[in-house]
């Protein structure tokens, strides 16, 4: 059942499965096993429900049973913004295992539904192909690999296979919850059209991804602290994905207008968190930073070097950073 793709990539490395005990991630849980694939398996448990403990236990029950490390980490009770939030929390604690424990790949357990609905999500707020396109099956960040071994899986095949060969797994209550949109388009959109069509968007989606490979181009984004930057491709499609994704990697999700803020503007501040500058020849990605003292010195040097002025604060606090952009612009 996994992606063919992946089994290669996934042998004889260090991989780290991201683990809920919830349908998804159980399913993926022991088709690692089956195949044979190293891994260690890291849950959060974010204390807005009860059964969470549960499936904390189960976690670490499975970890013992099959000689496997198991990496727990628990939050503090999200009062607004759940999901971003919850992402946040949840890659910055598998992050720091990666790093820590050397691992190559981030297992998580999205399937085709997950990928649908987020589809139908994009292309009702208003996207193109790349976005519509969502989730690869390997993602490739700084230091890690994300892969999705499950990706050309619907749902309920996971379900026939955990219920066929009566393996325990947990329901989470809150994705019968409407009040969250992507509950709303899973329940009401997504499921049914994968019950009734369920081929014909498998073979829809190989199609798209074929078209993505065409439409855009793949650019490797260089760091230096915190400064991200890349080539300027001269395809706006292609920056924007390029910047999407990287942002993806902070922990940060573009919106919609965002997006068309990046198609008519040079530079744009996002979720005053992120500046982004599109000079004529590099794209550049920062912190963005307020109110911050510079010197004379430094405020003539940027002017000369005809840097952005909302990049300066950035710059200034970062010695490493200003001295690649300088390189990169040339030197007076």
């Amino acid at each position: 059942m996994l992606d063919t793709k992946t089994l290669h990539l996934l042998k004889d490395t260090k991989n780290l499965l991201a683990f809920s005990a919830g349908v998804d991630s159980s399913a993926l849980f022991f088709l690692l096993l089956k195949h044979k694939i190293p891994f260690d398996i890291a849950i959060v448990n974010y204390n807005t429900r009860k059964q969470s403990l549960d499936e904390l236990a189960y976690a670490n029950e499975l970890a013992k049973i099959h000689k496997l490390k198991c990496f727990s980490y628990s939050c503090e009770k999200i009062e607004k913004n759940f999901e971003s939030k919850a992402r946040e929390i949840r890659y910055n604690f598998f992050e720091n295992l990666i790093q820590e424990h050397k691992y190559k790949n981030l297992l998580t357990a999205h399937h085709l539904g997950d990928r649908f609905e987020w589809m139908l999500m994009q292309f009702c707020k208003g996207a193109g192909c790349a976005e519509i396109a969502g989730m690869k099956v390997i993602e490739s960040r700084d230091s890690y690999n994300i892969v999705r071994p499950l990706l050309q899986l619907d749902k309920q095949e996971l379900l026939h296979y955990l219920q066929d060969n009566n393996l325990k797994y947990f329901e989470d209550e809150s994705n019968l919850d409407e009040d969250i949109k992507r509950n709303e388009f899973r329940h009401n959109y997504s499921m049914p059209l994968l019950n009734k069509y369920l081929s014909g968007i498998k073979k829809s989606f190989d199609y798209i991804d074929s078209d993505r490979e065409i439409l855009i181009q793949e650019v490797q984004v260089q760091t230096i602290d915190s400064l991200g930057y890349f080539k300027n491709t001269d395809n706006m499609r292609t920056n924007i994905f390029t910047i999407d994704k990287y942002l993806k990697s902070q922990n940060y999700m573009l919106s919609a207008k965002e997006r068309e803020l990046l198609k008519g503007n040079k530079t744009v501040v996002v979720g005053r968190k992120f500046v982004i500058n599109q000079d004529n020849r590099y794209i550049f990605i920062a912190n963005f930073i307020q109110n911050t003292p510079m010197t004379k010195e430094f405020k003539e040097l940027c002017r000369a070097l005809k840097i952005e002025p909302k990049l300066r604060p950035y710059l200034y606090q970062n010695s490493k950073s200003f001295l690649k952009l300088k390189e990169l612009l040339g030197s007076v």
